[in-house]
């Protein structure tokens, strides 16, 4: 009697267990939120654990997470959307995530050819140079970026090592929380993969919980310059702010 109840006990044991294993999941299906047509290598991101995954052919996705957690879907042309992760997702299992197509207008792009004569000393005159010099600092990670001139350049050098802005004392000691994830981002393949497509700053604002304005403010605090901020990707962005905020970590303790 003792064996058959220590064998029910075992077996209890194993289900729960597996019950509990299948409950850090949770999995669905994108489509095409008026026609019903499967999405294909859709992004999605729990913005609660910094984990990445992305639709298969049938549009299916499987990925961990805990009730309450957001999801962040993201695919180009469509609207990006969160859901959050509820109890009857849990208890049923899969559901069908309809996203919702944007429509795209293209602006006017207008390129200025340049003129060349043949000749090195004329046309060295002619051709556009971006002077946005960029710095390396003994003992820190990586350099800084100084803007469009040089002079300018080594003054903003000198006044982020001996002289924090209160901007980025700011946001980086109130973000903290959010801001210590740039580690698991930068791991993640996933994430790092839709990050280097994207140039919106939109999903950078749904992992770091930050304004596209702040996001900026810090680049620029941290001597990136107006060019790097502006055309830069968002997985670039993503490195430049976790650089500045490792060297902001070092600076601060000292």
């Amino acid at each position: 009697m003792k064996r058959i109840l220590f064998y029910i006990l075992l077996i209890s044991s194993i289900v729960i267990h597996a019950q509990d294993n299948n409950a850090d999941n949770v999995s669905g299906k994108v489509l095409n939120a008026s026609t019903d047509k499967i999405l294909e290598n859709v992004h999605i991101v729990n913005l609660s654990q910094v984990i990445g995954t992305i639709t298969n052919e049938e549009g299916e996705f499987n990925i961990p997470a805990k009730i309450n957690d957001t999801l962040y879907f993201s695919y180009i042309g469509y609207k990006p959307l969160r859901v959050r992760v509820t109890n009857d997702w849990m208890k049923f299992g899969d559901v069908k995530i309809k996203m919702t197509e944007l429509g795209i207008a293209l602006e006017e792009v207008v390129v200025a050819d340049v003129q060349l004569t043949g000749y090195l000393e004329i046309d060295a005159k002619r051709i556009p140079v971006y002077n946005n010099y960029r710095y390396s600092i003994s003992g820190l990670n990586s350099g800084y970026e100084g803007g469009s001139r040089q002079p300018g350049a080594v003054n903003k050098v000198l006044g982020a090592i001996f002289n924090p802005a209160d901007f980025l004392y700011n946001i980086f000691s109130k973000r903290s929380k959010e801001l210590r994830k740039l580690r698991k981002m930068k791991k993640d393949d996933q994430i790092r993969n839709l990050l280097e497509t994207k140039f919106d700053r939109a999903t950078l604002m749904a992992l770091l919980q930050v304004e596209r304005l702040d996001i900026d403010e810090i680049l620029r605090n941290c001597n990136y310059s107006s060019d790097f901020i502006k055309f830069a990707n968002d997985l670039q962005i993503l490195d430049a702010i976790s650089e500045c905020y490792e060297e902001y970590k070092i600076l601060d303790r000292k």
